[in-house]
Parts: structure tokens; sequence; C-alpha cells
């Protein structure tokens, strides 16, 4: 009996010292007879379950759906090429935004007017995130899966800009930009909105990033197409789409990927991500069959690529104004993101002569800027208690709060995206070769082509 106390008492003790080892309080509370109890943490499994699937979704956006929505537009010669471009963003982007880009982004700097144009580096390399830490943005959900989350966001927006420089950019040049790009336009411009930044403060409403990420990735997507020059051969060549089916199937993936953005913008799974949901559907399909009647009037038969085109102008356009409007002012927006971006996309551009292959900037920056400005007028706080519009609520300033976030995002956008290019193409180049780009991209920059 003496033996058993024994081997009871130094069991007990190596079980203080192991708890010791690791915590020091539970050691303590069990030397003393009492539990521990853990302090309750903020985290909260239903938020963050719904946020685990919207970071899936909208990665699903890009790979695979960005990647086959245009590469199924581009000629056979250039399929892989394409295709590879949205892969390749989707890596590069993902180490630079583990790297710096969340940090700039979504951190605050020390010094409070600095903090308006720009993040902290604290964050960088992911130092300071810790198994359970949450961030002041989203505090309900770990930092890491809101990390990851507006990382999907960083992931697709670069990746839009393919569209524009699609059959004729070097794949070494598009990498750089793509990295370049990503640390000094889309990270300053997601903190001036989302971060803390001069915008946010000022008021601009732009829930899940019409500005940041659609009108952003298309007025960069036409910087490009301007210094590239046309693709060889345009208007004399057959430039006819090489799979219309790759880009149906990707427009699907987009348009059921979208929920992730726009209703996971809610950071929460509640009545915002619900309403959120119903505006995205509602614009979406209303876009569709604007763009599909002015084509039908105009050019006398609905073309499906027409149709699925009209889709993503409605998402991009409903993107801002998602969760703060009420689903008749989804159904205008999307009504009017149709028909504007159509008139964009086929004929303004015609009529210009610039060569934005895929239309970046007819569908992206045109239905961006379009869906931000009327997310000022058709902002409810019946819906949303921060947005207040003009046309419900009787706020008219808000509109001009909308026209500074989209004239600031467009002009720092151009000017950085112009630079970046021409010191890119100081030391690497940025197209292809004529011979390169007539025999095809796949064939001389990967070695690969689709049989």
């Amino acid at each position: 009996m003496t033996l058993m106390k024994y081997l009871f008492a130094a069991v007990a003790a190596i079980v203080v010292l192991c708890l010791a080892h690791f915590d020091p309080a539970l050691a303590q509370d069990a030397a003393a007879g009492t539990p521990a109890t853990p302090p309750p943490s903020p985290i909260n499994t239903g938020d963050t379950a719904w946020m685990l699937t919207s970071t899936a979704l909208v990665l699903m956006m890009t790979i695979p759906g960005l990647a086959l929505f245009y590469g199924g537009m581009v000629r056979k010669k250039n399929v892989l090429a394409t295709i590879g471009q949205a892969f390749g963003a989707t890596c590069i982007i993902t180490v630079l935004w583990m790297v710096i880009g969340y940090s700039i982004a979504f951190t605050t700097n020390d010094s409070e007017s600095l903090n308006k144009w720009i993040g902290g580096f604290k964050y960088f390399m992911l130092k300071p995130m810790t198994i359970d830490a949450v961030s002041p943005l989203a505090g309900t959900i770990p930092e890491s899966v809101y990390m990851c989350f507006q990382m999907t966001f960083a992931i697709i927006t670069p990746a839009l800009i393919a569209g524009s420089l699609a059959d004729r950019m070097k794949f070494s040049a598009f990498m750089v930009f793509m990295g370049a790009w990503l640390v000094l336009v889309y990270s300053p411009i997601a903190h001036w909105v989302w971060g803390g930044g001069w915008l946010g403060q000022m008021g601009a409403l732009d829930y899940a990033g019409g500005t940041v990420v659609h009108l952003n990735a298309g007025t960069a997507g036409l910087v490009v197409a301007l210094v590239l020059g046309p693709r060889y051969g345009l208007g004399k060549e057959n430039m006819a789409p090489y799979n219309l089916v790759y880009s149906v199937i990707g427009a699907s993936l987009l348009w059921v990927g979208w929920f992730g953005f726009n209703a996971g913008s809610a950071v929460t799974a509640n009545v915002n991500a619900g309403m959120a949901m119903a505006a995205t559907q509602i614009a979406t399909a209303a876009a569709a069959l604007s763009w599909m009647v002015c084509e039908w009037i105009i050019a006398k038969k609905p073309s499906i690529l027409g149709i699925v085109s009209g889709a993503v102008a409605g998402l991009v356009a409903i993107t801002p104004a998602s969760g703060f409007v009420n689903p008749t002012g989804a159904l205008i927006i999307g009504i009017a993101a149709g028909a504007v971006c159509y008139f964009a996309a086929v004929h303004v551009k015609k009529m210009l002569g610039y060569d934005d292959a895929l239309d970046a900037f007819g569908v992206h920056a045109v239905g961006g800027a379009l869906g931000a400005m009327m997310t000022g007028m058709f902002a409810s706080s019946a819906i949303n208690s921060v947005g207040k519009g003009w046309l419900i609520d009787g706020n008219g300033h808000q509109m001009l709060i909308q026209f500074y976030d989209v004239a600031g995002t467009f002009v720092y956008c151009a000017i950085m995206t112009f630079i970046i290019l021409k010191v890119i193409d100081i030391f690497i180049g940025l197209r292809v070769p004529q011979a390169v780009e007539v025999e095809g991209l796949d064939i001389n920059l990967h070695g690969e082509v689709v049989q």
C-alpha cells in the first residue's frame, strides 16, 4: 500500500512537470487541485466554416474558372499559354501575398498620416500570425483564414489583366509584371479601401471589390494593351475563339465561385451574406439577359459568348453593391451592366481601336466603375447600416465619395502600371517576336501544343 502511494505521487509529479513545460499556469492549477479554465475564444466555428468554403470558391474562380474562360477565347496555338498565365499568376501571387502583400494591404502603419496610403510591414512573412490569432477586420474567424480569403482576391485581380495581353506577351515578363503589380498597385489600393486607408476613411462603399479588384484590373488591362500594341494580323486574320465550350464552363465556374466572392465578404455566416448572395444571383441573370437583348437587336443573333460575357459583366457590377442594395437595386444594376458593358466591349473598343483581346477593360473596368457609382445610388441603410445611398436614403454626397474612389483607383493604377511595364521592357522586354506570335506561344514559350 505504501508503495502504491509513492508510485501515485511520482506519477503526479511527472504530470505537473510536463504541464509546467508547456504552460506554467496549467501546472499551478494542477498542483492546487483545481482544473484550468481556458479563456473564451472569439472564434466562431460557423463563421469559420463559411469562410473556409468561401475561400475555396474564390480560388476556384481563377483556377479553373478564369483559366478556362480565357483559354477558350484565344486561338488554338495559344491555349496553353493563356491557361498557364492564370496558373502561374496564382503561384507567384500566393507566395508574394504571404511574404509582404497581406502586410501592406491589411495591417496598420505606425505613422497615422502614412497609414492613409500604405499599410505596415510588421506582418512580413506572416511572422506575428499565431494559430489562434484573429484580425481586427474579421474578429470571429482565425486570421489565417482571413489572410487566405484575401489572398484569393489578390490572386484573381492581376490574373484578370491577362485578358488584355493575350497572344503577345512573354511569359517571363508576365510573371515579373504579376509580382510587381501585386505589391505596387493591388496591395496599396486594397489598403486604401479595406485596410484603413484614405478611401475607407472617406466612406467609400466597395463591398467585395468593384474598384479594388475590377476597375483596378481592367484599367491595368487597358494600359497593357496600349503599351504592347495590337496583335499581329488583327482585323486581317481569323482570330475566332478556339473552344467556346471551355469559355462557357469557365464562366459558369466564375458565377458559382462569385458567391464566395460577394457573400463571403460579409466575413460571417449572417443575414448580410444571405442578401449579398441573392443580389449577386439576380444581377448576374439580369445582365446576361440585357447583353443578349442588345446583341440580338443590333447583331441579329444572340451569341453564346455574348450571353456568358453579360453574366460576367453583371457579376462585376454587383460586386461593390452586393452587401448594400436590395433585390430591386440589384436588378437595375444588372440590367444597366449588361447593356453598358456590351457597348463598351463591342462597339467602343472597335471605334477607339485598342486591342483589349478578351475585353478585360470593357467588362471589368467599365463594369466595376458603373457598379461603384450605382452603389452610391442604390445603397440602403435598411440592408446595411453602413451604406446610405442617394436614391433611397437621400445621401447625395455618397455619389461624390464613390467618384473619388473610382477616379483615385483609375489614376493611380494607370500611372503605376505604365511605369512597371516600361521598367520591365527595359530589362527583359515585354512582347514576343513577331515570328513567335505567328507560330504560337504554346510551342515557342512552353514547348507544348494542344492536339
